[in-house]
């Protein structure tokens, strides 16, 4: 059976903690989604994707950040995804 390795909120710690303090307020959830524990295994690499999405889904441009989930969800519904 596959398992993919993740970093807990409790096991964070330095870059990893800091990221999780920032996607928490940023999203204004009291969680981090796994998909980011799973790519906190590689901290570089948390950091690239969040700074990403910090630029494309959660600073305002011609589109509110709401209407940009709104579309993300959208499209994942229409490709059939199940997460």
């Amino acid at each position: 059976m596959a398992s993919i390795k993740i970093v807990s909120e409790e096991e964070a710690t330095g870059k990893v903690k800091e990221i999780y303090g920032d996607i928490k307020a940023n999203f204004g959830i009291d969680f981090v989604p796994n998909m980011y524990k799973a790519m906190a295994v590689k901290p570089d690499y948390l950091e690239t994707n969040w700074n990403k999405v910090k630029q494309v889904m959660i600073k305002r441009g011609k589109l509110d950040p709401l209407t940009k989930e709104i579309i993300a969800v959208a499209v994942s519904a229409v490709s059939g995804c199940d997460y």
